[in-house]
């Protein structure tokens, strides 16, 4: 097996040589793979490279306050103008996560992974995966400083909400002392932590708070409070107007309830598909449930996508999870 360091080392000389990048977070990308993805992007801007940063779908609003902007496109499979000699997925354990990008990832001269998840199927041809780091952001931080490049005020803003966001505002147990230790530095750059705590964590939208209600009134404790399950139906996605977007965070409901191990939001999509969003608190690994229905994730945070109706996709749950309590 070839050393990290020597992977690592691989392809920050990869990305020195070549001159077109492309970035590809994961569909429905969140604050680490928006953040992590941008710092990138910024960086390698720095060093003259031509870089596009392709998503799937628009960023959700609570992130519009990120510099780096330009760097973004939405993938259009009919536009394809720009030809990457290395294709960079960031926060994507699988390559199934890129959705309809996936093919223009594969076309690319060279394909890199860099990646956190402990689940990552280790598609590319340069795959870094480190399941210790908080977030990817922790990874594109040493990147950036291994290039040689200055860590800028818009660098710094980026990786600080892709780093505070995975962490749940370094309050989950996936921080750790490095963790404290790269904020401190980003600390330093003088960026304005308190308001975007505030953007990011403590301000939501009106249909938000709504789906919110909406998921409390749906409250199901199971295995005598062990468990706790919210479901949120297209039906009510669309009484409420609500984006996709606003389903982000609604499982930590049910896990910040007292004796709760595992929460459970299951999330029916208009294809009649059912998403899953699974929570732990202390012991039970819920990447492996997800594993189990072909999805992943970390240890305490995991998801997959199940076929069927909301009771059969509650009940496998429910049967795999009962196994671990």
């Amino acid at each position: 097996m070839v050393p990290k360091d020597m992977v690592l080392n691989e392809i920050i000389s990869l990305l020195k040589g070549k001159e077109k990048i492309l970035i590809l977070p994961h569909v429905s990308a969140d604050g680490d793979a928006i953040g992590s993805s941008i710092a990138l992007g910024l960086a390698l801007e720095k060093m003259g490279k031509q870089v596009r940063i392709y998503f799937e779908e628009e960023i959700p609003d609570k992130y519009n306050f990120l510099p780096g902007q330009h760097l973004i496109e939405i993938y259009d499979e009919e536009k394809k103008e720009f030809e990457a000699e290395v294709a960079v997925a960031i926060d994507t354990g699988d390559e199934n996560r890129l959705g309809k990008r996936r093919d223009v990832f594969n076309e690319a001269g060279v394909t890199v992974n860099i990646d956190h998840h402990n689940t990552n199927s280790m598609y590319a041809d340069f795959n870094f995966v480190q399941p210790h780091c908080s977030a990817v952001g922790e990874i594109v931080y040493r990147i950036i400083k291994m290039m040689d490049l200055v860590i800028d005020y818009d660098i710094s803003i980026c990786l600080y909400v892709a780093i505070s966001t995975d962490t749940g505002g370094f309050r989950y147990s996936n921080t750790t002392p490095e963790t404290h230790r790269i904020i401190s530095e980003l600390i330093d750059i003088d960026i304005d932590v308190s308001e975007i705590s505030r953007r990011i964590f403590e301000t939501n939208s009106y249909k938000k708070i709504k789906l919110m209600g909406a998921a409390i009134d749906t409250l199901e404790l199971l295995e005598n409070g062990r468990i706790a399950l919210h479901t949120i139906t297209n039906e009510v996605m669309k009484a409420i107007g609500a984006k996709e977007e606003e389903c982000d965070g609604l499982v930590n409901i049910g896990r910040s309830i007292e004796g709760v191990e595992v929460a459970i939001l299951l999330r029916e999509l208009e294809n009649g598909e059912i998403r899953v969003n699974l929570r732990s608190n202390t012991y039970v690994d819920v990447s492996e449930i997800a594993g189990f229905f072909s999805g992943g994730g970390h240890i305490r945070a995991a998801g997959c996508t199940m076929e069927g109706d909301i009771e059969s996709a509650k009940q496998k749950l429910i049967d795999k999870i009962v196994q671990k309590l």
